[in-house]
């Protein structure tokens, strides 16, 4: 019999449970065992989804309260010295590691892979010393058992861990395996105890472009663990491994698992000689769109590996479903004919099962839902939206000239110095502000129809006026409008787009209890209207200094949202360029004179392997250009990037050409601004000087210090002083307190300047 399994699910409940008790347990009104207990309950609730769609395994470990890299951190008591934990991690060490404490700033985050989920990085050191913590993991398998479930756990791949991780410098990463393996191999011993079935290894690693001292541990290793305890399921996942196809069919292991969605090529090459005695579990169900699936044409590829393997052949999704909305069936107000094309997280459950009886029984046992399955698939490909000929027509008449500012940077910032009047060491933020209970209430009370349309706008009206006197209080030099009428970076704007479709409960976790909701781009994308206009003319009228106009970028918008997968990325980057480029024009017009296109994705939608980044950074570079290429040169254009290594795409990033570029660097202590320096980045930045993510205020004398960092790397007359990103996940209080400090460190080293008054 085929094997029916997913290698995880999305830990944050259908109605975003886990995020509800996990900010009320930080709050306090919450204690840890009703956390725990409402963990549990959302556990013990994905499991018996898994099985009621016919899973053979329910997947455990895959639950997190804030990452699941951090829990292998907790799990092997990994935690960084700088803390001053025991050895066995709490919840509360946890949770501290993760948001920071008075005394020490939070690990730092970054993409995985490129999702739109952010991991914790693991620090590791001369003092690292990993052993199992039994308060983790084992708990939940016992649960699992308790509950009568087939359990497979996955976990983390020591390799994978290792080199997502921060090393201290001069710190070889691989040095500490052998420590790592004793508390791997520790673990899967009680696993085994346990009864557990079988242990899935995720080792996504394997999709990058390695060192070879890197490959060359891979057997040490898993010769290592493959006697420990029950059998072992290598996953990998995001793009091909077949380039290592020989030694992976030569690795002491029970199984492999193949991404086939996003390298369907790759199969061949494990079927040719797959050894006898292991299974291949191959990923066929896209864990990262919400498309529904062609169940036939993936029948189609499966049948020759079913001949090949037979009852050797597992189905299941590409990688986790973490990267998708939980459950179809709530979202009542989707348009029928969209909601028909969809399979949200619950949906792909029943897909894999459907797949497992139709190889099992042959397709006649489940032909209903294989044909409902194709008809929808083809109705979406004929569907009117999927091609207007105006939007296609716009995109191939576009020039080089389209994507060039009319004169140099050099020239632009000459302009704009005199249009703009600004002091050295300008200050200023990212664009949003806190979201308060009163902006939420206000919001959905207009969308549940009980406040019209004018008292919406009065309210939003309200709160832009009351977040620019409180910039102006501040001191704050360039000002933005704060954003309260967004509900979203990217949902704002999808909304005023065609081309897009939303959903009520469509959440996906972007990190610890901070959830997206991203919107699905089903069409051609275009724009009917002004989309910020109106908001950014009412804040420039309540104030004298510049107001900042506020955009997310082409590339945010096509990486935040579910992309269609029926036209190339480039192609419907270039779409949103154009209809975002017309709103650019319009803000100009309106009189802002400083326009922010947001775009924390670049890198983030980099191919992994390196062979394949010219081609998107070529038109990753020119759809940023597009947008930002239609204004004066005294028109100043910024753009925001976070969470993100810049020092292998500096060349793309300084190709942008924005006038003004503002990073994410405080948790790294501005180590990210080194790489703008040694490359000699030629235009403005501002290195973020405090971390939003995290409701620790530094004091001034640590920002002080950051922009001293910053003054050994770029020149005074080029920097800019800025939070990390946006503060709308943040309170008034800290928001205020923060940047006081902020502009307090601008203003003494501005007063310290040569040639200052």
């Amino acid at each position: 019999m085929t094997v029916a399994h997913i290698l995880g699910f999305p830990r944050i409940g259908a109605r975003r449970e886990l995020k509800t008790a996990v900010e009320a347990h930080w709050t306090g009104s919450l204690p840890a065992e009703s956390l725990q207990q409402a963990a549990a309950d959302l556990r013990a609730r994905h499991w018996a989804q898994q099985r009621a769609a016919g899973l053979d395994y329910v997947t455990v470990g895959d639950f997190a309260f804030y990452d699941h890299l951090h829990n292998a951190t907790a799990l092997f008591s990994a935690a960084p010295a700088r803390f001053g934990f025991g050895e066995r991690i709490s919840l509360a060490d946890y949770f501290a590691m993760a948001r920071g404490t008075p005394q020490q700033p939070a690990l730092a985050m970054k993409k995985w892979f490129d999702t739109n989920y952010h991991y914790l990085v693991p620090e590791i050191g001369a003092q690292t010393r990993p052993r199992l913590n039994r308060d983790w993991l084992l708990p939940e398998v016992h649960e699992a058992l308790a509950l009568g479930h087939p359990v497979k756990v996955v976990l983390p791949g020591p390799l994978t861990w290792l080199w997502l991780a921060d090393a201290e410098p001069g710190f070889d990463k691989l040095s500490l395996l052998s420590l790592l393996l004793n508390a791997y191999f520790a673990l899967l011993a009680e696993l085994r105890q346990l009864g557990v079935a079988w242990v899935q290894i995720d080792e996504p690693i394997l999709s990058l472009d390695l060192p070879a001292a890197w490959l060359a541990v891979y057997p040490t290793v898993y010769r290592e663990l493959a006697g420990a305890g029950a059998p072992l399921l290598l996953a990998s996942y995001f793009g091909a491994v077949d380039a290592h196809a020989g030694w992976l069919k030569d690795l002491p292991i029970a199984g492999l698992h193949l991404d086939l969605v996003r390298a369907p090529q790759q199969l061949d090459a494990f079927l040719d000689g797959w050894p006898q005695d292991k299974i291949l579990s191959l990923g066929v169900v896209d864990g990262r769109n919400p498309w529904r699936t062609d169940l036939v044409a993936v029948l189609g590829r499966l049948n020759r590996a079913h001949t090949a393997l037979g009852e050797r052949l597992w189905v299941s999704a590409s990688c986790s479903l973490l990267h998708v909305p939980v459950d179809l069936d709530q979202e009542r107000k989707l348009v029928p004919e969209l909601r028909r094309w969809l399979a949200f997280a619950a949906q792909k459950l029943d897909e894999i099962g459907l797949l497992k009886r139709a190889l099992d029984q042959g397709p006649e046992a489940v032909w209903k839902a294989l044909d409902e399955a194709s008809r929808a698939v083809e109705r979406r490909r004929s569907a009117a939206s999927t091609c207007v000929p105006a939007v296609r027509a716009r995109v191939a008449a576009l020039t080089e000239a389209d994507a060039r500012r009319e004169s140099p940077f050099g020239e632009r910032i000459r302009a704009q110095r005199q249009a703009l009047k600004l002091p050295p060491l300008p200050t200023t933020t990212i664009g949003s502000f806190p979201q308060t209970a009163e902006i939420r209430a206000a919001r959905a009370a207009f969308k549940a129809g009980t406040l019209d349309e004018a008292g919406y706008r009065s309210a939003m009206e309200a709160e832009i006026a009351h977040a620019v006197r409180r910039q102006e209080a501040l001191g704050l030099d360039v000002l933005v409008h704060g954003e309260a009428e967004r509900n979203d970076m990217v949902e704002y704007f999808g909304e005023q787009l065609a081309g897009y479709a939303f959903t009520e409960f469509g959440w996906v976790q972007s990190y610890g209890s901070r959830c997206v909701k991203p919107p699905i781009i089903h069409g051609d994308v275009w724009r009917p209207q002004p989309m910020t206009v109106a908001w950014s003319r009412y804040a420039q009228s309540l104030t004298d200094r510049p107001m900042k106009g506020m955009l997310s970028g082409p590339l945010t918008m096509l990486f935040w949202s579910f992309v269609r997968d029926d036209l190339p990325k480039r192609e419907v980057a270039l779409q949103l360029a154009l209809a975002l480029r017309d709103e650019v024009c319009d803000l100009e017009a309106a009189g802002i004179q400083v326009i922010q296109i947001d775009e924390p994705t670049i890198r983030e939608g980099l191919p992994l392997k390196r062979a394949d980044w010219p081609a998107y950074l070529d038109w990753a570079v020119q759809a940023f250009r597009i947008t930002a290429s239609g204004v004066r040169a005294e028109t100043q254009i910024h753009t925001h990037m976070c969470y993100s290594e810049f020092n292998d795409i500096l060349p793309a990033i300084a190709a942008l050409d924005a006038d003004v570029i503002t990073i994410e660097t405080s948790r790294a202590r501005m180590k990210l601004l080194d790489a703008f320096g040694d490359f000699q980045y030629p235009n403005d930045i501002g290195p973020g000087v405090y971390d939003i993510h995290s409701p620790r205020i530094p004091a001034r004398e640590e920002m002080h210090e950051l922009l001293q960092r910053a003054l050994a790397v770029v020149p005074a007359e080029r920097l800019w002083v800025n939070p990390d990103c946006g503060l709308k996940t943040r309170s008034w209080p800290e928001v205020e307190a923060a940047l006081s400090r902020m502009v307090a460190a601008a203003r003494e080293l501005r007063a310290a300047l040569p040639g200052a008054a």
